[in-house]
């Protein structure tokens, strides 16, 4: 029985919008290659309304974000990502590679306005913050997506956009906070102070949370909830120093029935956790983890990264994360080690692991530093000890608020290392940066807190400065 003309009239419009929004993500990642600012694409077709007519193109419009993050950036696992260029940075990576500027600038802590990385980071940020307005703008003029749709992936990169910027002015500082698609109004941005950051960072959030579905709409957790914004700004206030907003925001992640502790600590990094709060699903179907590939190695000395003998050494003989999340290779007269959190370094036929971007155990831990800062000591170790007791450890005995803040910040390392930078940002807020690193990093020096903004950003744009001491 052949189409009606209706029919017909239907499948060509999908059809349509298809090859628009082929044509979309194709060109979009050519815009900024150069420059952030230089991120424009004509108010065509190809952005927008067309687009965003159709649940399935703008679904896919939104989906294609979330693969650039995983992809590219500071989130990606691959190793120009945060979890192994600032392991690196900090003090829980050791470079073992040949000879190459970029990571040797990491590992020394000698980067330059000009290092390749530098850039790389700060462009690739920016376009991925530039695809989420583009997003927003589509939906917000949308004239047939429905209300609930538009608040979806509204809500979604509303929160891609806070977090982003997140990482940005934790490397960066006073970074541009970028809200419009409009060329002419990003050529000639200003970089705002970190607290103006921050406040917009909230602001953010608490658009996405009032968004963003409870509910996660797949079982395999690849897309935002409102738990997820939640759980970011309960980092951005711990960050912040707010300490009741901060116990607050992680008690409502954490008294969430959608989230279980996983007790079995050989089962935190699976894909089916119910401990995970937010992860990205792997490029290729089979394909697990680009944190597996970046760390795991079979034999030594390590081709590129490993992990800091220092660090493993500091691991208490019976705790489980030594054994279970960390590997030591050896050919007899040296060992080595590597993170293996993540077990699955290739194609598995199907993915046992997706890579894990927020998870339960971050949240007791903030709440437990949040609850010590306001003197409720003993929820601070309840908390403390949820993560130590699945780790094989007995219960904190630290006395006194400041005891059992610094037990915290001790253990925020040990669970979560080589995960997104959080060592690196933890001894940068907690102001102990030139205590710690001076001792493992010969040329270290205070200016380090803050990368360079990028040469080609300054040439680009007069209105941008210069960190100190670059």
């Amino acid at each position: 029985m052949g189409s009606t003309p209706r029919q017909f009239n239907q499948i060509f419009l999908i059809m349509k919008n298809y090859i628009l929004l082929v044509l979309f993500l194709i060109l979009i990642p050519f815009a900024g290659c150069d420059s952030f600012v230089d991120v424009d694409i004509p108010d065509s077709q190809l952005t927008g309304n067309l687009v965003f007519e159709d649940r399935t193109t703008a679904n896919a419009a939104m989906a294609d974000v979330y693969a650039k993050l995983r992809d590219t950036g500071i989130l990606t696992g691959l190793t120009i990502g945060s979890s192994v260029s600032l392991g690196l940075y900090a003090d829980e990576l050791i470079y073992y590679g040949t000879s190459n500027e970029n990571t040797s600038f990491l590992f020394n802590n000698t980067l330059l306005a000009n290092t390749a990385t530098v850039g790389q980071l700060w462009n690739e940020s920016y376009h991925q913050i530039y695809c989420a307005n583009a997003v927003i703008l589509g939906c917000e003029n949308s004239k047939t997506l429905s209300e609930a749709d538009k608040n979806l992936y509204i809500g979604e990169a509303v929160f891609i956009r806070a977090l982003v910027h997140f990482y940005l002015t934790n490397l960066y500082g006073d970074v541009p906070y970028i809200t419009s698609t409009d060329y002419e109004t990003n050529r000639l941005v200003s970089r705002i102070p970190t607290t103006e950051v921050y406040n917009t960072i909230i602001a953010d959030l608490n658009q996405a949370i009032a968004l963003l579905p409870e509910n996660y709409s797949s079982s395999d957790r690849v897309r935002p909830n409102r738990s997820t914004a939640v759980a970011l700004l309960a980092r951005v206030y711990l960050y912040n120093g707010d300490w009741a907003a901060a116990s607050n925001a992680a008690s409502a992640v954490l008294n969430n029935p959608l989230y279980v502790w996983e007790n079995n600590i050989d089962k935190t990094f699976l894909k089916e956790s119910k401990s995970t709060i937010w992860q990205f699903i792997p490029k290729l179907a089979g394909n697990n983890t680009d944190e597996g590939s970046a760390f795991i190695f079979m034999t030594g000395p390590p081709p590129f990264v490993g992990l800091s003998p220092a660090l493993f050494n500091s691991f208490a003989t019976n705790d489980l994360r030594k054994t279970h999340w960390i590997a030591t290779i050896s050919n007899g007269s040296s060992k080595w080690y590597h993170s293996k959190k993540y077990k699955q370094k290739s194609n598995t036929g199907t993915a046992v692991e997706y890579s894990i971007v927020f998870r339960l155990a971050e949240q007791y831990l903030i709440r437990a530093e949040a609850r010590a800062k306001q003197g409720e000591l003993t929820g601070a170790k309840q908390d403390l000890n949820v993560v130590r007791r699945t780790a094989g450890l007995p219960d904190i005995d630290a006395v006194g608020a400041d005891a059992i803040v610094a037990a915290i910040i001790q253990e925020r390392q040990f669970e979560l290392f080589t995960e997104y930078g959080h060592r690196f940002f933890d001894l940068k807020r907690t102001v102990t940066l030139d205590a710690v690193l001076p001792a493992v990093k010969s040329a270290w020096n205070r200016d380090d807190a803050l990368w360079p903004i990028p040469e080609k950003e300054l040439l680009t744009n007069t209105k941008l400065t210069q960190n100190p001491g670059y």
